[in-house]
């Protein structure tokens, strides 16, 4: 029996991979829903290839031109973020990929863990904004969640055969982004265009950007504490422009287990698909004789704030990663809209975690409030 996967997020760059994936295993899976924001064209193109049972298209707007371009085929077509929380919950559906930017992607992995599904998680705001709850949620319907992260990816292949040592640390990697070694005088006048060239990895805009602010590894931070039940202490954020080692592992004895690979998300996205099977790839292998060095440095956290007001967000707990992740959405998507500069992004999330209203103990319904709250402070912040 094949696999049934719902991709979540079929257009941006994890979804497409991972259909990539499919195509070069299609004896392993097939696809059963694919969902998507806006992107529609791409959305039937895919849809005309990989032939789901359903199709959604966020953007409701879309729905009538997807209909019509689907109509010659038996594929249910559906509109909303509401359709994207029930999909989800379909019967034949065995494995859910969370590939969503953003908050968007909460609803739809609860809803997919409450029907029982396993996650392949790569959408980490989930966790950011709702880690106890998510984790709660999944120990309770006994739902395994499979990173797809390459860093949570790295770490959850360096645990296989630890056979339950403690963790005395883990080992985030970090390429250091575009700006890795710009002065903060540089960094007030970089544009979008110079902060989305990553140096190793091709991502979607957003991630690229929470990448060259070092957002991206506050909120890996974030989710490594779920995914692995350590403290946030336990996490040491290490510097590896090279991207060759994705994360590593130290135990109590000293020892410590990395993961090396070229920097290619298809390879943790079908390590998730098939785990704890291995498949054949036919992905390029690292030549060790193309890195004469690996290099390590701290990051610093003067120039890369956000870094440091996730370790602030993670430490307060209750409903302050979700301030920090909302803050964020609203500031990254005025950067790429030339309406804020680089380093004020860090000034309106410093002072949108100051005015936001904090709960310790937030339900769902508090985080859904406090996303809302957050953002209407942050957008009046500049």
């Amino acid at each position: 029996m094949k696999r049934q996967l719902a991709i979540l997020g079929s257009t941006g760059s994890i979804g497409t991979q991972a259909l990539e994936v499919v195509a070069e295993h299609s004896d392993l899976f097939e696809v059963y829903a694919l969902t998507a924001n806006n992107q529609v064209d791409l959305l039937i193109n895919q849809a005309r290839r990989f032939m789901p049972e359903v199709v959604v298209i966020a953007n409701e707007q879309k729905y009538p031109e997807l209909k019509e371009a689907l109509e010659d085929l038996p594929i249910k077509v559906w509109a909303g973020a509401e359709a994207i929380a029930q999909v989800v919950q379909a019967g034949p559906i065995d494995m859910v990929l969370t590939a969503m930017v953003g908050y968007a992607g909460l609803r739809p992995t609860i809803a997919a863990i409450k029907a029982g599904k396993a996650i392949a998680l790569a959408n980490k705001e989930t966790l950011v904004v709702a880690g106890e709850l998510i984790t709660a949620l999944a120990l309770e319907h006994q739902v395994p969640i499979l990173p797809v992260d390459s860093e949570h990816s790295a770490i959850f292949q360096c645990l296989n055969g630890a056979n339950g040592n403690p963790i005395e640390k883990l080992l985030l990697t970090a390429s250091g982004g575009p700006f890795l070694h710009k002065s903060r005088e540089e960094l007030v006048v970089v544009t979008k265009e110079q902060a989305l060239k990553h140096p190793n990895w091709h991502m979607g805009a957003k991630i690229t950007i929470d990448s060259a602010s070092m957002m991206n590894k506050g909120f890996e931070m974030i989710e490594a504490k779920w995914l692995f039940g350590v403290a946030p202490e336990q996490i040491q954020i290490v510097v590896h422009p090279q991207s060759v080692i994705h994360s590593m592992v130290q135990f109590e004895d000293g020892a410590v287990i990395a993961q090396l690979g070229i920097p290619d998300m298809k390879l943790p996205i079908a390590y998730a698909f098939s785990y704890p099977q291995r498949m054949k790839s036919q992905a390029p292998r690292l030549d060790f004789n193309q890195y004469a060095t690996l290099t390590f440095e701290e990051p610093d956290m003067e120039r890369f704030r956000n870094l440091a007001f996730a370790f602030e967000a993670v430490r307060q707990g209750g409903n302050m990663p979700c301030i920090l992740n909302a803050a964020n959405e609203v500031v990254v998507a005025a950067f790429l809209e030339d309406r804020i500069g680089f380093l004020q992004m860090s000034d309106v999330i410093e002072q949108t975690m100051a005015k936001a209203p904090f709960l310790a103990k937030p339900s769902y319904e508090d985080y859904v409030q406090t996303d809302a709250e957050a953002r209407r402070i942050a957008a009046e912040l500049f």
